[in-house]
């Protein structure tokens, strides 16, 4: 957790998920065919024909793009960079662009070269949500939380019916400890969301957190049902097992490790629960979908006030 169209690289998360990377709609037959083999799920299949558009027209920075985009999705930032490279000398103006280098620069732990780019990206579209969320989001795993709220607050003004974008703007008003405002901000994700459990693992963390344990066995019962909708949805669908490790230790706060979805054999579930975007090994690829989720699920746990059973 960005698409200059809609070409869906990533299952899981909403298509037009801007913490995936920015693909393009390309031009012709092959990228087309590439477009719809991606949305049905057949990477390998997509990439082929990305592979063969690019072999009649290797100058065609749409095709390029379309191509860095999913090596990007699959956390091979190094190699999506030299593709954007490639592009950049065509077309060195492209919002989508440098959305995209500035996201693989932050799965390479690069913020501030990360937000450079975005910053690039939102001078060139500076009414794009989906820049101003990933702005957002890079400032949000900073710990900047004042500039988190800016500019998730502005992509909220241009897309009012995301519910990630609430979640996002309550961690930050949490961290800056305005209670009142960050609640309403959770509700408001909650009501507009319909599939992202992490919406409700984050709530009812918050909730836990404010003493409000009913509450919290609401929601994290709510991240259950849409896990298992999930699970019924794709028979490969997994989730971050740093993920699934809170929602162990929630659980277990909320005393119902017994129906936990999430669980997984082997876990030490007597740690403590800390921020999964702070705790991932140094080897671990952010900027994929699956691991900006983990910067957004666990944003909330930023909460100096924590304090889940060991």
């Amino acid at each position: 957790v960005s698409k200059e169209a809609d070409l869906e690289t990533v299952p899981g998360p909403p298509a037009d998920h801007p913490g995936s990377p920015e693909p393009a709609d390309p031009e012709g037959s092959k990228p087309r065919t590439s477009k719809k083999k991606t949305k049905l799920g057949k990477y390998q299949k997509a990439f082929e024909h990305l592979g063969n558009a690019l072999t009649f027209d290797p100058n065609n920075y749409k095709a390029i793009l379309a191509a860095g985009s999913m090596m990007q999705t699959h956390g091979d930032f190094d190699v999506a960079l030299n593709k954007y490279r490639v592009a950049a000398s065509a077309v060195p103006e492209s919002p989508p662009l440098w959305n995209n280098i500035g996201m693989c620069f932050f799965g390479k732990k690069k913020y501030v070269a990360a937000i450079s780019c975005l910053k690039r990206a939102q001078y060139l579209s500076p009414f794009d949500w989906k820049v101003l969320y990933n702005l957002g989001l890079v400032h949000l795993t900073m710990q900047q939380y004042a500039s988190a709220f800016h500019f998730l607050s502005a992509a909220i003004n241009l897309n009012p019916r995301m519910g990630e974008l609430y979640m996002l703007l309550a961690v930050a008003l949490t961290n800056l400890e305005d209670v009142e405002n960050a609640t309403r901000a959770y509700e408001q994700a909650v009501n507009l969301d319909e599939s992202n459990p992490l919406v409700n693992l984050n709530f009812a963390i918050f909730l836990y957190n404010h003493g409000e344990k009913k509450a919290a066995l609401d929601q994290y019962l709510e991240m259950e049902r849409k896990v298992n909708l999930l699970r019924d949805s794709s028979s490969n669908f997994e989730f971050d097992s740093e993920l699934m490790e809170m929602a162990q230790k929630m659980g277990a706060a909320l005393q119902v490790g017994e129906s936990l979805v999430w669980s997984k054999p082997g876990k030490d579930s007597k740690s403590k629960l800390h921020s999964t975007a702070a705790a991932k090994p140094p080897g671990a690829p952010l900027g994929t979908n699956q691991a900006l989720g983990q910067a957004m699920s666990s944003a909330a746990s930023y909460n100096k006030n924590m304090q889940l059973p060991t």
